[in-house]
């Protein structure tokens, strides 16, 4: 039986599977066989069984149920699983804390694939909301594993030192997260008109991505406004927060905002940007815990080593003179400490919080006046009075993508 091989009945065939690795059993003899008999696997353990205490306290144990041994053998081999998609939710959650508790997603090489296995098949149950505020260290050393959440509604990025050219990025206006972001905070970040720019081009020039975002935070970055019209491709933003920016408040602000994006200022704060309920929730909660506490434990040198060559990394193809200069300015924002606002000096700043009013109505909460417009949303006459155009309904976003500006056309050039 060592040399048979093994089958699989699969969608109603049968057919054999070949190259089969499975995990190697701790305690196999090794006078018996070299390897893992393939017909053998699930050899005698202790984590098989239950061990229990009697009124006598005498030992006892009792065998776990196959299922619950499958689970574990399951688990420890789940990077070689193909896929999860169709098995039940109940059986999901339980494989993933199994994996879980068997540390599988603090291993570097296991940890991006089966984090891919569990959101290919569960979505947003995996994850769907990330709060990552104020915590670069753990952005830039899990990143690959990051990536792999692609169902998330909610991502929390405010001051993790993104600038203007974060691998991140790429992964924002990817076609798996364009059908589920809703709400993005990219604060604090060193983010110029160039980094937003760069963000928005494949939605843009490509129509690719951010599809379904409604919630944007920008804030806390030098932004100017005249980065505003890069915005103008997401279809459905209503709500959108630029305080702390170089952007300065005035009836120009307001207009500008209306015309482009159709948002008007909020006097109040809008609960959207209230970051007290920021939190990570789905299966990969306590995953996401267990990376920084993994990486609290780090030794402080290591850590830093490797944060400054993730950092410098993208310095080595530039000219010498510039790269040295582009170092130094690099290993300056590293060393210097994250931006956290605090509630006194949030009250104090400047807020600018934008949104969308309702259809139908005006920036001061009224209906629009019924003499200018007909029921089309058209205008009767040329020749008649125009309206104010704060009391016009949002203008549509621009739709076309064969007019391409001077910024946008340098930007082609570097792909």
């Amino acid at each position: 039986m060592d040399a048979s091989g093994v089958y699989v009945r699969e969608r109603g065939k049968l057919h054999r599977v070949s190259d089969i690795v499975l995990k190697p059993v701790v305690g196999f003899s090794s006078s018996s066989s070299s390897t893992c008999r393939r017909t053998n696997p699930l050899v005698l353990r202790k984590e098989h069984f239950v061990f229990t205490y009697n009124a006598e306290g005498s030992l006892r144990y009792s065998s776990k149920s196959l299922f619950d041994i499958a689970l574990l053998f399951v688990a420890g081999n789940v990077q070689h699983v193909d896929s999860l998609v169709g098995f039940p939710e109940q059986i999901g959650d339980r494989l993933f804390a199994a994996a879980e508790e068997n540390r599988v997603f603090l291993k570097p090489d296991v940890s991006p694939r089966a984090l891919r296995l569990f959101s290919d098949a569960y979505g947003e149950m995996v994850l769907g909301s990330l709060c990552l505020r104020n915590r670069f260290p753990l952005l830039s050393e899990r990143i690959a594993d990051i990536k792999t959440f692609h169902s998330l509604k909610r991502l929390d990025l405010f001051g993790c030192r993104l600038g203007d050219n974060h691998e991140i990025f790429q992964h924002l206006t990817s076609a798996s997260l364009a059908s589920c972001l809703i709400q993005l905070f990219i604060g604090g970040n060193g983010l110029s008109d160039a980094g937003l720019q760069r963000l928005t081009a494949p939605v843009r020039m490509m129509r690719k991505g951010l599809d379904c975002l409604q919630c944007l935070d920008v804030s806390h970055n030098p932004l100017s406004e005249r980065a505003l019209r890069y915005l103008k491709c997401l279809p459905k933003l209503d709500k959108l927060d630029v305080s702390g920016t170089s952007v300065k408040f005035g009836s120009r602000l307001k207009l500008s905002m209306w015309e482009l994006l159709g948002l008007t200022y909020s006097e109040n704060a809008l609960d959207a940007f209230d970051h007290s309920e920021c939190k990570t929730q789905g299966w990969a909660e306590q995953v996401v815990n267990q990376w920084e506490t993994n990486g609290a434990q780090m030794p402080k040198q290591k850590k830093l080593d490797e944060s400054r060559i993730s950092a410098l990394r993208f310095c080595t193809c530039l000219p010498g003179a510039f790269r040295v200069g582009r170092q130094k300015f690099v290993q300056e924002v590293l060393n210097a400490a994250p931006l956290c606002r605090n509630r006194d000096a949030t009250a104090e700043e400047q807020r600018l919080h934008f949104y969308k009013p309702p259809a139908g109505s005006t920036t001061d909460g009224t209906t629009p006046d019924r003499t200018c417009w007909n029921a089309s949303g058209k205008r009767k006459q040329p020749s008649e009075k125009r309206s104010d155009r704060s009391t016009a309904s949002p203008p549509m976003k621009r739709a076309s993508l064969s007019v391409f500006n001077a910024d946008d056309m340098d930007l082609l050039d570097q792909y």
